[in-house]
């Protein structure tokens, strides 16, 4: 290993630790989370459009079926606009989240989709499009350039330094799929920063990096984000999108590290599915949260791949509730309930 990362595997926390805090946490299931009326992380959290009241109906939802774990999206333009008004709403979603017996898993950066975001309004939904308005952070530009790093320094170091002994949040997922959008090894090193900007503050709660790339082995690179993800992370997340064949081989092969394991996605119809799945997570006590809650203007009730104007799929992709709050599927969230009693 390199000598200038081998000093974040000395950083991590030993299995033993690891180990000991899974344990104090009943099985973990909930859903990636955000409101139905945003369609990404910016509507979700800017001063004018952030809705505490609509979060905290459809966090009721969330609840009525077992839910214990959300996974939430901040994003670096909001700290760089407003960083005082982004940490009181984040304090004012976990106050909505401790009420509904939740705990957060808050992610840093993510690689996906509009890779330009802009701060302020943002834009309506495409028709049939799946997350068409989606916003990487910090888009693919700043992860390139090294000139704005300081301000991406301390845009991390300033969130965990404020909520590092906040028990209502479970955990740090520092990058969402770092290397997609084909940015591949440009994301590296920023992933490599990041670990060690949260390092320099060693925060109460665990660190994470999602594995999402296993099929393209043959890309090299994956090989190396999913050697430093597992190397460096205090507990092994993943995303698994197949079917429950597929998901019971990944299990059986991240076990082996020792670790805690979460499953950060899942759930998409009609190949990944709770019936299917959360039976195989609850037997091997790995944590699940799957893609989305209330169908809403993110559009996730379209598959990947969906046109402008396609009509709404007969199977949704994700998502459990429609906007009024019932159930997709009532059998499923009968489902749901069942299992998390």
């Amino acid at each position: 290993m390199n000598s200038d990362i081998s000093d974040l595997e000395k950083l991590t926390w030993s299995k033993e630790k690891a180990n000991e805090w899974y344990a104090q946490h009943p099985w973990l299931i909930g859903c990636n989370y955000i409101p139905s009326n945003a369609i990404n992380q910016l509507e979700m959290f800017q001063a004018d459009t952030f809705d505490s009241d609509q979060i905290d109906k459809e966090l009721g939802w969330a609840q009525s079926i077992g839910f214990n774990i959300l996974r939430i999206y901040l994003h670096y333009l909001l700290w760089e606009q407003d960083a005082s008004g982004l940490k009181k709403r984040m304090k004012e979603l976990l106050e909505i989240c401790e009420k509904h017996q939740m705990k957060v898993l808050f992610v840093f950066f993510d690689d996906c989709w509009v890779q330009d975001p802009k701060i302020g309004k943002q834009p309506e939904p495409i028709p049939g499009v799946h997350n068409s308005g989606w916003a990487a952070s910090p888009g693919s530009k700043r992860v390139v350039d090294k000139s704005v790093w300081p301000m991406l320094k301390q845009y991390v170091q300033e969130i965990l330094t404020e909520f590092s002994q906040d028990n209502r949040i479970l955990g740090w997922d520092l990058y969402n799929e770092p290397g997609n959008e084909r940015m591949l090894e440009k994301t590296l090193p920023l992933l490599i920063e990041t670990y060690r900007w949260a390092r320099d503050i060693n925060p109460t709660q665990p660190l994470t990096v999602g594995i999402w790339n296993q099929r393209r082995v043959s890309v090299k690179i994956f090989e190396e984000f999913n050697r430093i993800q597992s190397t460096f992370s205090d507990f092994i997340s993943f995303h698994n999108y197949s079917n429950f064949r597929s998901l019971k081989r990944q299990i059986s092969k991240l076990k082996k590290h020792g670790r805690p394991i979460i499953c950060t996605e899942y759930m998409g119809r009609p190949t990944s599915l709770f019936e299917t799945h959360l039976p195989v997570f609850k037997e091997a006590n790995v944590g699940c949260i799957n893609w989305g809650l209330v169908a809403g203007k993110t559009q996730t009730i379209y598959p990947w791949g969906s046109k402008e104007g396609d009509p709404e799929p007969e199977v949704w992709f994700h998502d459990i509730f429609y906007p009024d709050g019932t159930p997709y599927l009532q059998k499923e969230v009968d489902f749901i309930r069942d299992i998390t009693k």
